[in-house]
């Protein structure tokens, strides 16, 4: 059964914030943390998993596989990138159906034309509106259930212009798009425009580095925006942080400093889950220990797995 939460809030209208993921380690720091949605990023999840550019070049079986880690990791609602839906309509059919037997509570879904790219990079060209269009409807025909959203992004504003991504905003929504998502707006001002010209919910991308100014979760809440994704924080914060490791260790030779914080290791290790093989092998020690030499639990402080744990 998909997940009701994001619907909830939209019918609530309760704004959202969606940190964007990479990996199984980010998914479970945004876990840790605790948000009301996680985004699976396209971009990002591409360049951990492939090391290769966001242009298309990732497969739906590549995407899926990512996308599905991130739903186990994460107690919160995954909206999900989908890019083109991978195709035509018959593409977008099976990825939809797919995406939601994953557990993804909302799918992205883009009018760019195929192979498609990041959309605060040039070169992109889009389909027509009734292409579109059509794929909207085929999306939200595909589903098995009403709570899992669609979500319908234009990336025509740098090619065609502002007027061109409200248009197809408003023909995205009339299509059945339960969340419109207008890309590469350059200004609040276009930001503020897009909000009162389209009848429907909008979600902001807040990408660092990116065309769009980036604005708090209130003021975007002011400006009239349903939600937001931030696509791109925790991998270039995460690389930031690796950089500065990395020069410190080849410059001091050690890993030591207050310049370079590091996440504690025991948390980790209880983030990951060992708290629950420190518990399996408590149980059955007995069994395990043949030899009758007891196990090295020197580092082991205390083998009792703590509540909180991220769910597996």
């Amino acid at each position: 059964m998909a997940d009701s939460r994001l619907r909830d809030k939209l019918a609530r209208r309760e704004f959202f914030v969606a940190p964007g993921v990479f990996d199984a380690m980010s998914a479970m720091l945004v876990e840790k943390i605790g948000f009301d949605a996680v985004y699976a990023s396209g971009y990002w999840l591409t360049a951990s998993y492939l090391g290769i550019p966001d242009a298309g070049l990732a497969t739906y079986t590549d995407m899926l596989d990512r996308v599905s880690m991130v739903v186990r990791k994460s107690s919160a609602p995954v909206i999900a990138d989908a890019d083109t839906g991978f195709g035509g309509l018959l593409n977008v059919h099976h990825t939809v159906r797919g995406y939601e037997r994953a557990g993804v509570a909302a799918i992205q879904i883009e009018d760019q034309e195929f192979p498609k790219k990041c959309g605060h990079t040039p070169y992109r060209r889009v389909i027509s509106i009734a292409d579109m269009t059509a794929k909207i409807r085929v999306a939200a025909e595909a589903r098995t259930s009403r709570d899992f959203l669609v979500i319908a992004r234009t990336d025509s504003r740098t090619g065609k212009g502002l007027d061109e991504a409200i248009s197809r905003g408003r023909a995205f929504a009339a299509a059945g798009a339960d969340i419109v998502f207008i890309e590469s707006l350059q200004s609040e001002e276009e930001m503020r425009l897009a909000c009162r010209s389209i009848e429907a919910p909008l979600i902001a991308n807040m990408a660092d580095g990116g065309r769009t100014p980036i604005r708090s979760a209130q003021e975007l809440s002011q400006i009239g925006y349903a939600c937001a994704i931030f696509p791109a924080m925790t991998a270039l914060a995460a690389n930031a942080a690796i950089e500065r490791a990395l020069v410190h260790l080849r410059s001091s030779g050690t890993s030591v400093s207050p310049q370079v914080p590091l996440f504690d290791f025991d948390e980790f290790c209880r983030l990951v889950g060992f708290g629950d093989i420190w518990a399996f092998e408590e149980k059955w020690k007995e069994v395990l220990d043949k030899d009758g030499h007891a196990p090295d639990n020197e580092n082991v402080i205390d083998q009792t797995p703590r509540q909180g744990q991220p769910r597996r």
